[in-house]
This record gives C-alpha cells, structure tokens and sequence, in this order.
C-alpha cells in the first residue's frame, strides 16, 4: 500500500516536474525567441562573395574582397564532401530537427571521461545559424538562440538547403569561404575534380582553420586529415581498400590564386571606386561581376605604349644614379643579410627591380637581386647611362661599366631578353584615353607609369594646360562665325601693349609666312594666327563656345591665352571634345561599365545603353551662325573685355563618367538607340575633321605637324599636336577610323619642364610617337572609314594663296565650304613683261 502510494507520488511528482520543464521551455523559448531573425530570409541569402572585375571580352582583370567565395548549388558539391563533413562535424545530420540531443549527451560524456570537452555538440544547422544571424560571443543567452533558430530553419529549409548554405559559407582558412574557393585555394581544382583524401583534408579545416592549415602547418593538417578519413570509414562513406589508398597520401597541398588574365590597375580601381560610390561597403561582399568597355590587346597596348616612351624620355635625358649608396669604396660592405634586408625595403615596378651592386670592372658589373639572384651588367646593357645635369643638359656616355656603377650601389635593372639592363625610375608620367566617338565607350586608359608607384590617375584627374591641343576647338568657332579654311590670316608676329604688359605670342619655331589660310594655319599650328582667329570673333564667343565640347565652364580662361591653351583639362575631357569633331558634332559621355551581374542566379542587373551619335540624323539641332565678319580689328592693339583667369581651386577634374544607376526603372524592355545631344553642325564638324588629317597629310608645299601618324598607312586618321610654354605639358590628340585617343606627357610637379636633348621635347616628337604605337594595334581589325559629306558642305577649287575661287594659272585644291560661306571672286594673277636694256640686262616689270 506504501508502495502503491509512493508510486503515485512519483508519478505525480514526475508529471509536475514534467509540467513545469515544458512550462520552462516555453517561458524560455517565449523569452529568447523574440526579435530573432526571420529564418525564412535565408531561401534568397546573398553570401559574402568578392567583386570581380572583367575586360569587355571576359578576362578577369580584378577581385577586390576580403573574402574568396565561389557559391555553388546543392548539386554542384560532390558526395564524397558532403559525405565527409557530415562524418566529421555532424553525423546524425539526416535525423535530428535541427539539435541534437543524442549528440550533445555523447559529447558531455566523452568531456566528463577524458576531462577535455574538446567535441562540441552543435550540429550543421546550429552552425549555420551562428554564423548568419548570430555573433561569434560565447554565452548561454546565444546558445539558446542558436539552438531555436537552427530548430526553425529545420521547418523552414530542407536539409540540402542546409547544407548548402554550410559548404558555401564555412571558413576554410587563407581567406576561402566555402568548399569550391578552398578547393582552389588549396589544389586548384573545382571541387567535382577532388579525390577522397582531398576531401577529407578539407572538411578537417573548419574545425580550426589556422591550426590545421595544410599550408602553414603541414603535420597537423595530415593528422587531422587522416583522423577524417577513419570516421568516414567507420561511418562506412568509404571501404577499408579506400581507406588504406587515401591514408597512404601526401597532402599535396599549396597556394593557388584565382588567375588575373592581364593586369589593368587604373581600370580596376575606377571600376571599384563607382561600385564602392553606388554600394558601399557591399561591393566588396555581395557578389558582382562588372564588365568594362576596355579590351585585353587596346589595354595591354595602351599601356606598353605609355611605359615605352616615358621610359625613352627618360634615358635619353641621362642616368640620375643609385637609389641609394649602402657602402662606399673605402668602407667595409655590408654582409649577405644586410644586403637582402636593405633590398626587401622597395618592391618591383613594371618589371624593373632593386638590385646591389657587388663589384665592377670596366666591362661588367655583378649584382644581386631581392631573391638572391646573382646577375651581371655588361657595358652594352647600361653605356645609355650618359649622367644628368639638369632636364636641358646630360653629361658624356660612360666608358666603362665603373664609370657609373661601384660596389654599394643599390640601382634599378630590367630584364631585357637574356640580358640584365641598368634601368631608373623615371621621374616623368603620362597618361592615356581612347574612347569610341560614336557611344563614349573607353577603349583604354592608363593614369600613369605604374599604379604601385602611384595611384593618382593622370587620365581622369590631372588638369593640365592644353597647348596647341586646343586649336581645333578655337577653330571651330571660327567656322560657326563664318570664317572657313580658305580665310587668310597674317601669319606675322604680334605685340600687345595692355598698360605696362606687353605681350609677345610667338609661333614654335619663331618663323613667319606672312597671309596663310587657315588651313595651313591649323596644319602647321601657327600661334599667331590662332590669336588673330580668336581676336576676329571674339574672346568671350570662344570661351562659351568651348563648352559644347563638354569643357567645364570653370576651367576656361576669358583672355587672349586661350588661343594658346592656356585652358587646363583633363585627358579625358580632351579626348571626349575631339569625339565631338570626329563624330559629327555630337556630345557623347564617356563610360567604362557595361554591365553588371551578380551570381549565376541572379544574372544581369544593369546593362548600359549609351547615348550614340546619329549617323543618318538629318535634321540638326545647332544653329549654325552664318556672318560676315571683319578681320580688320585683328592687328590691333586689343583692351580685353574680360581678361579672366579661372580660379585654381575652382577648376574641375569631372570626366562626366557614367555611374551605373540600378534601380528597378533602369531594367527597361526600351532598347531603340537614344541620341547624344547635337552641339556642333555636322558639317563644321566634317570641315574640322578634314583639317585635323590636313595636320597629318600637309600640303602641295607644306607639311603638317603630326606627319609621323602617316605611318599608321591610313587616310581616314588625323590629329592635333600640342605643347605649353616651356614644354611643362606635350599632347597629342586625334582619330583613326571612330577611335579617339588623346595621350599626354610631363611632370607632376606643375613647375617643372620636359627640357630637351639633341631637340626640344614637343607634341610632335615626344607625344605623338606614343600615340602612333598604340593606335598601330587599337586600328589593327578596324577598316578604313570614308566620311559622308553632309549636305550643307560643297566643295570648291580654290587658289592656294589667295583662297578665292582658283582663276585661270591658279595653283589650285579642292577645299570645303559650309553653304554659304564660300568665296565670290577669283584669284587673278598678274602678268609682267620682260625687257632688256643697252646692256643686254633682262628683267621682268608688272
């Protein structure tokens, strides 16, 4: 009876207790479960993947995040690694809801017995849970919010779901995240191409990451691996003859990289910095694939070309000695140790690389490089290290080898073929810009001479002064007012008095021909005459007209300068104005983003849509102000109506590059062509471009500045050199077919001027050779391009030194007029008579 009674207290005591541990649970669960995540977020999770940049043909040119991720599908992760996690981390993964009680009990009794509670007891799921909505804090409060939001994601997610989003997620050490990055960060394969002990090695990694690093910590990455393989063998994933293949395995595990197919550091970095302005922190974690405008050959050309000519300038303006001097002759040299600790202080630019000269003699010198690399110089390599004085003088070739190097020297060297080259880091920059006239597309950009040695892009934001750059613009203005080709102006010097300011334009060289069309003008780029151009319509009209070329307003200067370029812009900007001319009077805007995608699953977010030039457009938009303008006030003494300089910190570096706009407007069906806004008439636009090739093809009896673009072997090319006071700036700018590159060359320092050696450095000599070489590849699968002449042009004989109509005798060519502006009269030549005296002298009288 006692006992009956004792049993009936237990079971009540055992339901009451029951009661109140369900009771427990619920408070518990009511407590901690509120404000917890909606788990059902993670059906559409967006894991932490790097932004990876791409050339317009799919090269992957960058990968900016911290985090290397490949997210794959369920189906995309082989068995055998599924197999192998689940043996090592949760083996009752199939069966439990999500904890694990049987599992946590285990873990406590094997702690309790071997006095270690080195097993956890969270299961995949907890995981999984911890990792997206929780923080790494350990405290009861977040086990229990685990261990509630890893049983709601079993309700709500299947189990490969689940373990999907582990396998992608999970931290596998040396920046991997996820199973298909570790895969290749630690054997270059895809994760379908492992093998048994391979998959083992890595499920073994999560666990601790750092300690069992296969890479930095070999023998504990094969114990662990191998302790992997036996509980899948007990777990029967693999048979005994498995086992015993698998176990007998070197780890064969190194460092991989995700390949950079070419390297475009200046197009990567712009890229980031609009994804950074349009996303934030985000950029670098959500995923995106962004495809440029620029190609792998226009780009690797660009910047080869760049690299070439600044490093051509600067050998032949002379050697400018070590980097540093460690020893000196009659000092004891410093030991092997010293050496390479002096050498890990600088890091390799553009191929050229730190070395310390050991001995020399007269024929070679001897040197070792950063990795202990013993090379000899030989004479040949280094007699270009002529010394240098300043930027206009260089000192005597070298005779010998010991004449420039000495023990203790740390220097610079190339490989160049078999060879080893002295080399400097140049002191000069330049950049360079080729867009496509018809959309703005960039073709290819290079801010400078390596992006290591610095970041500042030379392209997009150095304002510099234009020079003769700036003619054609000038020029075109002119055309609007009335002016055409076939107008003469004096070709003469000119002296300006404003108060005690005399000025003195002069034409490069100082010589003169007198009346000259302006065509001529233009081809040989007579200063004097772009002065008269300006003075014949107006500075103010020139300075508002040079905004349709999408100068800034706040960089134009209101003087008499401007003729001359004085006006500072960027690279950029210059070479979006000459797309202008090329394209038929269109402002296109640059841009360097095509498209972006995020993963697989998601495809195409944003796809531009340019505004283009019209070709077949035919009515205009632009008037066109025909009047008939006097030259008389030309050689006057002029008081300027404004005679404004901008302000320097006003003037603005803005390229008008497009930013993506993703937005759910932007994801429009509407594809018809959408057209840039029509600034210049068509046919001013054709009459320029045709004297921009007059600047390369010359004339009957005279030749063009930028006569070495010939060697392209095309004729739809042209262009424009240009060089400021001093040669502190050299441009050339012009087309080929629809390409427009613009390339310039000079120093950071405003204050310092490219100097000269046998010649004076110059557009012509030193910009324009640059440009040749990279448009000789950019123009290589381009055809030949033949204008449409506009219907408001004609085409007329006129005399070549007069520009009137060509008249009986005349030396004539074919110029273009717009409608209107065309000459009345004709040329007429006067005929003498020759007579001869007593003394039989014969001459001729008009």
């Amino acid at each position: 009876m006692i006992i009956l009674k004792l049993l009936k207290y237990g079971v009540k005591l055992f339901t009451g207790l029951a009661l109140y541990g369900l009771l427990l649970c619920m408070a518990t669960y009511d407590h901690f479960a509120q404000d917890l995540p909606d788990v059902a977020t993670l059906k559409d999770v967006r894991l932490q993947t790097p932004m990876q940049v791409y050339s317009k043909d799919g090269e992957l040119i960058a990968i900016f995040g911290e985090r290397h991720r490949i997210p794959l599908k369920y189906d995309e992760i082989p068995q055998i690694v599924v197999n192998a996690v689940i043996a090592t981390e949760d083996a009752r993964f199939y069966e439990h809801f999500g904890i694990d009680p049987i599992g946590i009990m285990r873990a406590m009794y094997i702690g309790v017995k071997e006095k270690s509670f080195s097993q956890g007891g969270s299961t995949i799921t907890q995981q999984v849970a911890k990792n997206f909505f929780l923080t790494p804090e350990k405290s009861i409060t977040r086990k229990v919010k685990e261990m509630i939001i890893a049983v709601r994601m079993e309700r709500e997610l299947s189990k490969d779901e689940i373990m999907a989003l582990y396998l992608n997620m999970i931290n596998f050490g040396s920046r991997a995240y996820g199973v298909a990055a570790a895969s290749y960060t630690f054997f270059g394969k895809t994760p379908d191409q492992l093998t048994i002990d391979e998959a083992a090695l890595l499920a073994g990694l999560p666990n601790a990451p750092s300690a069992y690093n296969p890479i930095s910590h070999p023998e504990k990455a094969l114990i662990r691996r191998n302790w992997v393989l036996g509980r899948m063998l007990d777990q029967s994933y693999i048979t005994q003859a498995q086992f015993n293949e698998a176990i007998k395995k070197p780890l064969n595990a190194s460092y991989h990289t995700q390949k950079i197919e070419f390297s475009a550091p200046y197009v990567a970095e712009m890229a980031r910095q609009f994804m950074y302005d349009k996303f934030g922190e985000n950029a670098y974690t959500d995923g995106y694939k962004v495809y440029t405008t620029i190609s792998k050959n226009d780009q690797l050309a660009a910047t080869e070309a760049v690299q070439k000519h600044i490093i051509d300038y600067d050998i032949r303006h002379g050697y400018r000695g070590p980097e540093k001097v460690l020893w000196k002759n009659n000092e004891k040299p410093l030991n092997a140790k010293q050496i390479q600790e002096a050498l890990h202080k600088y890091i390799c630019y553009s191929g050229m690389c730190p070395a310390v000269v050991l001995e020399s003699s007269d024929k070679t010198a001897k040197a070792v490089l950063s990795d202990k690399t013993n090379i000899t110089i030989a004479f040949q390599d280094m007699k270009w290290a002529r010394k240098f004085i300043n930027d206009d003088r260089q000192g005597a070739f070298p005779k010998k080898v010991n004449d420039t190097l000495n023990p203790g020297q740390l220097i610079w060297v190339k490989k160049s073929g078999d060879n080893w080259t002295l080399a400097q880091i140049p002191a000069v920059n330049g950049a360079l810009v080729s867009l496509d006239s018809n959309n703005g597309a960039i073709k290819a950009i290079v801010g400078g001479y390596d992006f290591n040695l610095s970041k500042f892009n030379r392209a997009t934001q150095a304002l510099r002064q234009l020079g003769s750059n700036i003619k054609p613009f000038v020029y075109t203005a002119t055309l609007e007012k009335g002016l055409t080709m076939a107008t003469l102006l004096n070709d003469a010097p000119i002296v300006r008095k404003t108060g005690s300011v005399i000025w003195r334009p002069k034409n490069s060289p100082p010589t003169y021909a007198g009346p000259l069309r302006m065509r001529v003008g233009l081809g040989m780029s007579k200063n004097v005459m772009m002065v008269r151009a300006l003075r014949a319509i107006g500075i103010d009209y020139v300075a508002e007209y040079l905004e349709r070329f999408g100068f800034p307003k706040e960089n134009i200067s209101h003087n008499e300068s401007l003729a001359l370029g004085a006006a500072s812009f960027t690279p950029l900007q210059v070479a979006r104005a000459y797309s202008v001319i090329v394209n038929g009077g269109y402002l296109i805007t640059p841009y360097l983003i095509e498209k972006i995608e995020y993963d697989n699953d998601s495809g195409v977010i944003y796809q531009h849509q340019p505004l283009i030039a019209c070709k077949n457009c035919k009515g205009e938009v632009v008037k066109f102000d025909s009047v008939s303008l006097s030259l008389d006030n030309v050689e006057n003494e002029i008081n300027d109506t404004g005679n404004e300089e901008p302000e320097v910190a006003n003037l603005k570096s803005e390229d008008n590059l497009i930013l993506p706009d993703i937005s759910a407007d932007n994801k429009t069906t509407d594809v018809s062509p959408k057209y840039a806004p029509h600034t210049v008439d068509s046919g001013i636009a054709f009459i320029m471009k045709d004297g921009l090739r007059s600047i390369v093809f010359g004339g009957s009896d005279w030749q063009g500045t930028a006569w070495r673009v010939k060697a392209l072997g095309r004729k739809d090319v042209g262009g424009k050199t240009g060089t400021t006071n001093l040669s502190k700036d050299v441009w050339f700018s012009g087309f080929g077919g629809n390409i427009v590159t613009s390339v310039w060359m000079g120093f950071d320092d405003h204050r310092r001027a490219l100097g000269r050696t046998n010649r004076a450095e110059a557009g012509a000599v030193t910009a324009n050779p640059l440009w040749v070489d990279y448009m000789k590849v950019a123009l290589e699968n381009v055809p030949e391009k033949e204008d449409v002449k506009p219907d408001n042009v004609i085409s007329l004989k006129i005399d070549q030194r007069t520009g009137k109509l060509a008249g009986y005798g005349s030396k004539s060519m074919s110029e273009y007029f717009i409608k209107g502006t065309e000459p009345t009269s004709y040329s007429s030549q006067e005929v003498g008579t020759r007579v001869t005296n007593s003394e039989g002298v014969s001459q001729e009288i008009f």
